[in-house]
């Protein structure tokens, strides 16, 4: 019987899905239940100390926070930046690229306390199952993994709720406002409700709705200006002050989010082969990507910055099918670091009602000489060099359309 493995740790963060997951081991099937939640920034203290509570409350022996903010900002959110990797080409790899670093955590805590199984509230439509199963079996591969979606035969979030008032829990939630939400240092997601339908229009200046910033329509009608300073691709400077990466994040939060920046709606294609809708709010990783590409565009050769476009549409799927722990997804961060020993420099920009708008790039590194790329009379480029560049470029053409292979005529 699933009961005979007496000790589980349980990936909690206080919504619904690990809350129902906590009272089902403990009250149903009598596990002793080790309530973990893996912190990525998205929790105040207020909050931690409300998940203690309630985790208790639910039926759990054991409860902890693994604080793994700087692990997640030092291993995963750098390299998002480094590679400009970018999911849909829209907005910045958020969910997914959490996910990994939650269940790291949890499974060294459930290896470390000796726990029998280790179990997660993802569901069996969804991706993050992919995501923290990948990762427990590279730090926990003999470990049991119990997935209530999967194996109790749950058929909506209603059931959970039912359950839950049936026995009196307390929960922040109700039938209305039940959105699917995800929230960390670098962002916060919406699914569900009125949105599973792509026809219908998010509801920004609903109040409630948007938690990190406001509306573009709300924000203020004067612009904010922000330099920024990299040092080889990292962030390090805001107008002059020097932060961590975790409060370089959180700071640019604060003024895009004022700003209406970093608001993306999306249809995603999951990797269990069905389309999904969501909202994402990210406002600093928003301002963080455009400033690296715009420094990028100053500092890299041609081929290197076109190659790793490429690189980055590859490496955003992996991370989001939870391949963090591959030969390949190694290769390309080592690609990628090498990338950046020139990607030095100040980006200037403007915040206006949701738009970034370039102001400015500087960099000790710059490729970029406006003597050689100047419209007036300079003595570097000779334009008359262009006449025999373009007989070699175009020689292929004129071999295929001498021997009648033209096209399209």
């Amino acid at each position: 019987m699933e009961g005979t493995k007496k000790k589980v740790v349980v990936a909690y963060s206080g919504g619904l899905d690990t809350s129902y997951t906590v009272m089902y081991l403990a009250k149903e099937l009598g596990y002793e239940v080790y309530a973990a939640c893996a912190d990525t920034g998205g929790f105040s203290p207020a909050q931690l100390k409300a998940n203690e509570e309630n985790a208790y409350k639910l039926g759990a022996k054991h409860y902890v926070t693994l604080d793994v903010t700087q692990e997640y900002y030092a291993k995963s959110l750098k390299y998002m930046i480094y590679g400009n990797v970018l999911r849909n080409g829209t907005y910045p790899i958020s969910v997914s690229s959490e996910r990994i670093f939650q269940a790291i955590a949890i499974a060294r805590y459930a290896n470390e306390v000796g726990a029998d199984a280790i179990a997660h509230g993802s569901t069996g439509a969804g991706n993050d199952q992919v995501r923290f199963e990948l990762a427990i079996k590279a730090f926990a591969p003999d470990m049991k993994i119990i997935a209530p979606w999967r194996i109790w035969n749950l058929k909506s979030r209603e059931e959970e709720i039912e359950y839950a008032e049936a026995h009196n829990i307390p929960l922040k939630i109700n039938r209305e406002t039940n959105y699917s939400k995800d929230k960390n240092l670098w962002h916060l997601s919406h699914e569900g409700l009125d949105l599973e339908n792509p026809a219908n229009e998010p509801q920004y200046n609903k109040p409630g709705f948007l938690e990190m910033g406001v509306s573009p329509e709300q924000a203020p009608d004067e612009p904010t200006y922000i330099t920024l300073h990299f040092e080889k691709g990292v962030p390090t400077q805001l107008d002059g002050k020097t932060l961590s990466g975790a409060e370089m994040v959180a700071a640019l939060n604060e003024l895009g989010g004022k700003n209406g920046i970093g608001l993306a709606d999306i249809v995603e294609n999951r990797l269990v082969g069905m389309k999904s809708r969501g909202v994402y709010e990210t406002p600093g990783g928003t301002i963080l990507y455009h400033a690296h590409n715009k420094l990028e565009e100053l500092c890299l050769d041609r081929d290197t910055y076109h190659y790793k476009q490429q690189v980055a549409l590859k490496f955003a799927e992996l991370v989001y099918y939870g391949q963090w722990y591959t030969p390949l997804r190694q290769a390309l961060s080592a690609f990628v670091d090498s990338t950046q020993e020139t990607v030095t420099g100040d980006v200037k920009l403007k915040l206006y009602k949701g738009n970034i708008i370039d102001a400015g790039v500087t960099s000790p590194y710059s490729l970029y000489d406006e003597e050689i790329a100047t419209f007036d009379e300079d003595e570097v480029y000779n334009q008359a060099d262009s006449a025999g560049f373009i007989n070699l470029f175009g020689l292929p053409i004129k071999v295929q359309a001498k021997k009648g292979l033209t096209y399209d005529k």
